[in-house]
């Protein structure tokens, strides 16, 4: 019995090995240039590139208005917009929308799906760190199942091989979104799961 244990950690471990390797390789892809979407939502948290390059989407006509989401409330609309950003005044006042509710990327998707649908869109572009973005496209295509996300990636330093090949702490940084990854797409079969349970149960 102890032997079976032990294998089943190994094959784990190699399970798990590989799959984050992937993973890290996986996120490592050029943002392709988006078609026009309803709306554009870049996630604070991470680096500011995220929400200048959902600005320069919104500039670029790509979407008819940009949600930031995760604002801090400590944050004013003009530190923000005009002193981070630099965005022209009139362009914040018709087309950009600042949500404050969410605190983590859980809530990026809530916060997103009601926007999304108080606007009736259903194709919105989802802007942050590449490493960020399987998790986030996959907790907002569960909070927002009828909306088509397309995904476009900031590039970081922490997806760059030569980095967290060699560095620990990059590793442990795409590790642990790694894991968490897992652990959406996990709560993701569960939730498929009890669907199929139901539908089975009740056919019509």
């Amino acid at each position: 019995m102890s032997r079976l244990i032990t294998w089943a950690l190994i094959i784990g471990a190699i399970a798990f090995v590989l799959g984050f390797w992937n993973f890290a390789e996986r996120v490592r892809v050029p943002a392709e240039e988006p078609a026009r979407a309803d709306g554009i939502v870049a996630l604070t948290g991470g680096s500011l590139e995220r929400l200048s390059t959902g600005v320069r989407l919104l500039e670029e006509s790509k979407g008819e208005r940009l949600l930031i989401s995760g604002v801090n409330r400590v944050v004013t609309d003009e530190e923000l917009l005009d002193a981070a950003l630099n965005v022209d005044p009139r362009l914040a006042d018709c087309c950009i929308d600042l949500g404050r509710g969410a605190e983590d990327t859980l809530g990026n998707a809530a916060e997103t799906a009601a926007w999304a649908r108080e606007h009736n869109y259903r194709r919105l572009i989802l802007v942050t760190d590449d490493y960020h973005m399987p998790r986030s496209h996959a907790e907002l295509s569960l909070a927002l199942p009828e909306a088509e996300i397309v995904p476009y990636p900031v590039r970081t330093r922490w997806t760059d091989p030569a980095l967290w090949r060699s560095d620990l702490g990059a590793a442990s940084r795409i590790g642990a979104e790694y894991v968490k990854y897992l652990v959406i797409r996990g709560r993701e079969a569960v939730l498929s799961l009890g669907t199929s349970e139901d539908e089975a149960a009740d056919p019509a």
